[in-house]
């Protein structure tokens, strides 16, 4: 069994019953990916699985075999960060740092899947092109919690950073 972690293939763990949340952290020393509530309804430890989000921590590793595990560390590159990091600092995304992992994990497949068509509570016309306005980016950030209350800075981050894709 091999996962491939930030475009690495690695040996699964032993034990079956390993979240990937530990995988990821306890095993990979991947500790960008944080453990906020371990029942998923923080969002603080949101990977991305094939350019989906999921939250790490109700997922077992083994789920994952021959799978592409994203985390915060696999978002840059030798160029530099990924656009919606640099976004974060320039609009004061964060404050102690602790969920912006996850929120950055999300919302990168959160635009993903706004562009597949994928609708939203708050999406207006269902046969229509999803348009990430400001409430469609709020509601579907809603699964990422900010303790320390930069949700302004986030959706203006994430607004700069996929500012192609959105209107108003």
């Amino acid at each position: 069994m091999s996962i491939f972690v930030n475009g690495t293939a690695v040996a699964g763990p032993g034990d079956p019953r390993v979240s990937l949340l530990d995988f990821l952290r306890e095993h990979l020393d991947l500790s960008g990916t944080k453990k906020g509530c371990n029942q998923g309804a923080c969002g603080a430890c949101t990977v991305l699985v094939d350019g989906a989000r999921i939250l790490s921590c109700l997922a077992l590793a083994v789920q994952y075999d021959g799978r592409e595990i994203t985390t915060i560390e696999g978002l840059s590159d030798t160029t530099g960060l990924h656009p919606l990091q640099t976004a974060f600092i320039e609009h004061d995304g964060f404050q102690c740092g602790y969920c912006t992992p996850g929120q950055i994990c999300s919302a990168i497949g959160m635009a993903a899947e706004a562009k597949r068509g994928v609708p939203s509570h708050v999406t207006v016309d269902l046969a229509a092109d999803v348009t990430l306005t400001r409430a469609e980016v709020q509601e579907r950030m809603s699964g990422n919690l900010c303790r320390c209350g930069a949700h302004n800075g986030i959706i203006e981050a994430i607004q700069d950073a996929f500012a192609t894709e959105m209107v108003a």
